[in-house]
């Protein structure tokens, strides 16, 4: 993620403001452009981005203006009443019930995360107008006394259990299940992981070089659900996987290894817009890559960065008596899947 600067009086601001608090301007983000703005009200739903060399008017989402729950922008001109992010959601909370529109609005922001950094990465989202069949939907669900909500992805449509939103249940359920690391934008990178493998990897040139790394794909799924769950995970995981519940099948060890790479890249990045550059040479990485002369090079630069990013994120935390935000080990097993994982969306991109 980049550091974003009000265009009216350049005031550091985060990705998620909607007005700036030094100078008070209200704040919209552009994603045509992947830019946050000040705006001027010029009325009728004209809102001018400051210091905008262009004379193209925008508007808020109607999820920015009437519900407070977004703080993306639309062309004036569009037909559109909701932003890119906004319109791949068809379901969701009751709002009527207490703390959900909190829950939704938590939700929301971290889908506009996701589909930032997917945009950096020159992922195409393809909605359900364009695509019927396997767009990109999600919904918002709320398990009840006779239906659980199950957080997962089919053929496109991402659903998610409102509850991930709660900050309380949702760390309870980590502990409960000995997760080291379990998140609301995690979970979005996750699920987004099992919709790109079918875009990227299923019936392609890629499926070959998947199933050497991370095992055949047409193993029974529900089997290996079932067994995951009565057994646990093989007490020397770390050794190839980024996660113990990678080790449950092949699908969800893609989707546990493309979720760890977006968020290396979208620290990184964060790191690299800050002025944060620690070399590796000062911190050395406990593994070499034997990575074959044809890739390219950028993803050698990401994990030299990353090792002593993340050895330094440790150590600040440490200083501040709080937990490990990378409490992680990569094993050289799993950062050749992380490899394969940027060389399928640097094909793709």
């Amino acid at each position: 993620m980049r550091i974003f600067h009000c265009t009216a009086c350049a005031h550091p601001i985060f990705f998620e403001h909607v007005q700036c608090e030094r100078c008070g301007s209200a704040l919209g983000f552009i994603s045509e452009t992947g830019e946050m703005s000040a705006f001027t009200d010029e009325g009728t739903n004209r809102w001018k981005a400051h210091n905008s060399a262009d004379d193209k008017f925008y508007r808020p989402c109607h999820n920015y203006a009437i519900e407070h729950v977004c703080n993306w922008m639309v062309p004036s001109a569009s037909d559109d009443r909701y932003c890119e992010s906004c319109r791949l959601t068809s379901i969701i909370p009751n709002l009527r019930a207490p703390r959900r529109k909190h829950y939704w609005s938590r939700l929301e922001a971290a889908k506009r995360r996701l589909l930032y950094t997917l945009s950096v990465l020159q992922l195409r989202v393809e909605t359900r107008q364009q695509n019927p069949a396997t767009g990109l939907q999600f919904e918002f669900r709320e398990s009840r006394a006779n239906t659980i909500v199950t957080t997962g992805h089919k053929d496109g449509l991402i659903t998610m259990n409102i509850a991930e939103a709660d900050d309380m249940r949702r760390e309870r359920v980590r502990i409960a299940l000995g997760e080291p690391y379990r998140t609301l934008l995690g979970h979005f990178r996750h699920e987004i992981g099992h919709y790109y493998f079918d875009r990227l990897v299923a019936g392609t040139e890629h499926l070959r070089s998947f199933r050497t790394l991370f095992g055949d794909e047409r193993k029974d799924y529900g089997d290996a659900l079932d067994f995951h769950y009565h057994n646990g995970a093989p007490a020397d995981w770390g050794k190839a996987y980024v996660s113990a519940y990678a080790t449950m099948h092949p699908w969800e060890d893609w989707a546990e290894t493309w979720s760890h790479y977006l968020h290396m890249v979208d620290t990184v990045g964060t790191a690299s817009a800050c002025g944060i550059r620690i070399e590796s040479r000062d911190l050395t990485a406990p593994y070499s890559i034997d990575r074959p002369a044809s890739r390219l090079p950028s993803f050698e630069s990401l994990i030299e960065q990353w090792c002593p990013l993340t050895y330094a994120m440790n150590s600040l935390n440490r200083s501040l008596g709080m937990p490990d935000p990378y409490p992680f080990t990569l094993a050289p097993a799993a950062v050749k899947k992380l490899e394969f994982v940027h060389y399928v969306i640097d094909t793709a991109g």
